[in-house]
């Protein structure tokens, strides 16, 4: 376990063990551009072209630990961008779960896909795997694969998506980025969602 790892545990930020386990075995050097690769350890958001980001680790710690992922799982990753989320995710639900990751900019789609697949059988081809990448407009989630267990968006949005909302199953949960608050949503019934909003962030926008 490194020291970024430490540092999020000693912090509270990482707690649960599947959540602690993902972070020690998906190496976020992976998922970098090669000319950042030496700064897989900083705390900090790096950027991977397209005018996007591979997310701060205390955020995408501080997000995977609201959405509360499961084993099992079916679950859509918004803006999946490096694929770093996803293949997080791909760990947490094992083989028996499955991630849709959705990314609008079709080159990084491409290049995140290539980093997920850097480890075995998490890419779903031929009815094995675990992940599914779309080129697609995340507003709109993905509604072939819905309802989802848990729904992750890795882009700052004006106001959460009705679509996404409609495509959560009933006790499912949502972390969203709008504008500069983390919201937690949990779908209570078809009409009801507790919500709790977590100020002082930035990410990318949602478009």
């Amino acid at each position: 376990m490194n020291n970024l790892i430490n540092n999020l545990i000693k912090e509270g930020y990482l707690r649960t063990d599947l959540i602690i386990d993902a972070f020690s075995e998906i190496n976020r050097v992976e998922f970098l551009p090669q000319d950042l690769e030496g700064e897989f350890m900083a705390d900090v958001a790096l950027p991977i072209g397209y005018g996007q980001t591979i997310s701060q680790p205390r955020t995408v710690a501080t997000m995977l630990e609201l959405l509360d992922p499961k084993r099992g799982q079916n679950i859509l990753d918004i803006g999946s961008g490096s694929g770093w989320i996803t293949a997080l995710l791909c760990y947490i639900v094992g083989r028996e779960g499955q991630i849709t990751a959705v990314e609008r900019i079709g080159e990084l789609m491409e290049w995140g896909k290539n980093n997920v697949a850097k480890y075995d059988n998490y890419i779903k081809e031929d009815n094995e795997g675990i992940a599914q990448f779309y080129l697609a407009d995340g507003k709109n989630g993905f509604l072939e694969n819905s309802p989802y267990d848990r729904i992750i968006v890795n882009a700052s949005a004006i106001s959460i998506p009705e679509e996404l909302k409609k495509q959560l199953k009933i006790g499912g949960k949502m972390v969203i980025p709008v504008k500069n608050s983390l919201v937690y949503l949990e779908k209570k019934d078809e009409n009801n969602f507790y919500k709790e909003e977590y100020p002082g962030y930035n990410f990318v926008p949602l478009i």
